[in-house]
């Protein structure tokens, strides 16, 4: 956490004006070294925060950030290891080929398929984000969008997209981990059709995975407003754009994800080991 600097150009009306106040700054770098770090750390409190909104289910799930020296290369957590057991000895780091470059661990074949293809069609996406969650599973079954209910649904308009393609199908296939890698690499959010969820980012592995936390939350608030049969009220297009524009943009979350960074690693000290 550092105080504000007015030299520094605002990017969200979040950001505070007065000056010498508490708020977490996006770090610069010196080396790849320490960024590669940060990244590391990052991707272990992701996977911690996975742990601790119970989104683990026996192996599935991956999370991947790219290595800033080497593009070429993601980290992601090692398999069959449970999320609240990753740390920084056991991240293990991969090509696109799916073959382990550092690391004593495997990693997750569906996993590597679908993310490794995201990594290699986008350059730009940083980090990508999925796992088989309770909420999001149901939704999905549905191929429905997300309805603009609330102001946090609004941070995804516009934002996400219902895949039909593979549905169901595990992706254990380079073919299905293409097909389905256009469409998530264009976009925050993927409802995968009688799958799960997915996000990535073009940021950070923070912006990623809190973004994929408030999907899940998303499609748990739109189960209960369907549970109801009761029509809900749903935001202009106007209105959820403005929310989207100041509320889901990148920036917001990578600062969401900061209160969860400084909590787990304040309580949960062996993930630097």
């Amino acid at each position: 956490m550092l105080t504000t600097d007015k030299t520094k150009e605002r990017v969200s009306i979040y950001q505070p004006e007065q000056e010498g106040l508490i708020f977490p700054e996006i770090p610069e770098f010196n080396s790849f070294s320490e960024e590669r770090e940060y990244r590391k750390q990052h991707l272990v409190a992701a996977t911690r925060a996975f742990g601790m909104h119970g989104f683990d289910y026996g192996f599935a799930g991956h999370l991947t950030v790219r290595d800033p020296e080497r593009p070429e290369l993601y980290w992601t957590n090692p398999m069959c290891v449970h999320f609240s057991q990753v740390k920084m000895s056991n991240l293990v780091l991969a090509d696109h080929e799916g073959r382990v470059v550092e690391g004593e661990y495997a990693i997750n074949r569906a996993g590597f398929v679908l993310h490794a293809a995201v990594h290699e069609e986008f350059p730009d996406v940083v980090a990508m984000c999925h796992a088989h969650t309770l909420y999001g599973t149901a939704w999905c079954a549905t191929g429905r969008p997300l309805d603009m209910i609330s102001q946090d649904a609004a941070a995804f308009y516009n934002k996400h997209a219902v895949i039909g393609a593979s549905a169901g199908a595990v992706a254990v296939e380079r073919e299905s981990g293409w097909t389905v890698a256009k469409e998530i690499g264009r976009n925050r959010a993927v409802l995968h059709q009688n799958h799960g969820l997915l996000t990535t980012s073009r940021h950070s592995i923070d912006d990623a995975a809190f973004w994929f936390i408030a999907l899940e939350r998303a499609c748990q608030q739109q189960l209960m407003v369907e549970a109801t049969g009761i029509k809900p009220q749903l935001l202009s297009d106007k209105t959820a754009q403005y929310s989207q524009d100041n509320v889901g943009n990148d920036f917001i979350g990578w600062l969401h994800f900061q209160t969860l960074y400084s909590h787990i690693a304040a309580t949960q000290p062996d993930m630097f080991e």
